[in-house]
């Protein structure tokens, strides 16, 4: 039977509800996690780090540090917790939307150290405590357990979709805009495609079959200028490249590279946790059907070394140079 992430139950007025006819599921999850602090302090708080002293490991400062916790208590991804009154003391513990964001963190690794060359001697192993083995993790449909890529499923927009809701509304929170990529544990190429919301909504038009410089611009209603820093962008850290288009020397078109698409497993977890999480009454803004089984495909990770779908309490991270630590519990 096809699993997917356990919908908690939420009271009305729930920061994952949505709006009709307002932003859908893909946008809200793109504004919340197109930001390369949030993840690394999703990533902090799924290993264990609780109080501000854990989490100012990160190479951020104090003052950025306390904004984005209480942006993601606000947000719905932690909650605070007074753990000592005299003096005051509080602690940031993961929600269980926040715990169900592992397999996004898992793939993003694995993305980064794989395709991110100066960065695969950096990023951490990942063990698996149900084999014993350190593994690499493989997309596979929950339905017929088959390893999926791209090409394998077929998308089309849901009763919530569109482009124009599917891209993040403008947000104030700063971004970051340039990365020191000698800095540890952060996700630089991976933020050129999720840090910005037209990066995020370019991407994901190049996945649902967009090629024409027109066709970007046409369907995302975004400035020439713009789409155009973007596409140079992606074609600089080789996940677009450009082509001739075979019937019309004047046009160029824009593919997805090998890196660009097996940047897959990171939109397919995201967009399925988003689905999973965020509500409303109008219905999924994609749906995807796996090609080879028929059914709707719902996104599993599957160790490569055993075969058996991962779960957030049988995956241990093991820094390099460093001690293992263990992925919190969460539904999965």
């Amino acid at each position: 039977m096809a699993h997917r992430t356990v919908t908690v139950s939420r009271e009305p007025g729930s920061r994952f509800d949505l709006e009709a006819g307002g932003t859908n599921a893909i946008g809200r999850m793109l504004a919340l996690l197109g930001d390369e602090w949030t993840l690394l302090i999703v990533r902090e708080s799924l290993s264990g780090a609780t109080k501000f002293s854990d989490f100012s490991r990160l190479p951020i400062s104090n003052a950025v540090l306390t904004t984005r916790l209480q942006s993601l208590v606000r947000d719905g991804l932690l909650s605070r917790e007074v753990y000592q009154q005299q003096p005051l003391r509080a602690g940031y513990l993961p929600t269980a939307e926040c715990r169900q964001l592992w397999p996004v963190l898992i793939s993003i690794w694995q993305w980064e150290r794989t395709w991110v060359h100066d960065r695969s001697s950096e990023l951490p192993l990942m063990h698996h405590r149900s084999c014993g083995q350190d593994f690499a993790p493989v997309l596979t449909c929950a339905h017929c357990q088959a390893p999926s890529e791209a090409p394998d499923i077929d998308a089309r927009w849901g009763p919530s979709g569109g482009w124009s809701r599917s891209v993040p509304r403008a947000s104030t929170r700063k971004r970051l805009h340039t990365v020191d990529a000698g800095q540890p544990g952060l996700f630089p190429q991976t933020m050129a495609i999720f840090g910005n919301r037209w990066s995020a909504a370019i991407v994901g038009a190049a996945f649902l079959g967009t090629r024409r410089f027109s066709a970007f611009q046409a369907r995302l209603k975004a400035p020439a200028a713009l789409i155009a820093s973007r596409l140079k962008v992606f074609c600089d850290i080789g996940i677009l490249q450009a082509a001739a288009h075979p019937h019309r020397s004047d046009w160029s078109e824009y593919h997805l590279t090998p890196k660009g698409l097996a940047f897959f497993p990171v939109v397919a977890t995201a967009i399925d946790w988003a689905h999973a999480n965020y509500r409303g009454s109008e219905g999924p803004a994609l749906e995807l059907t796996h090609r080879r089984c028929r059914h709707a495909f719902v996104p599993q990770l599957t160790c490569d070394q055993c075969c058996r779908p991962l779960a957030a309490n049988s995956i241990e991270i093991v820094p390099r140079g460093g001690e293992v630590t263990q992925q919190s519990d969460a539904p999965g």
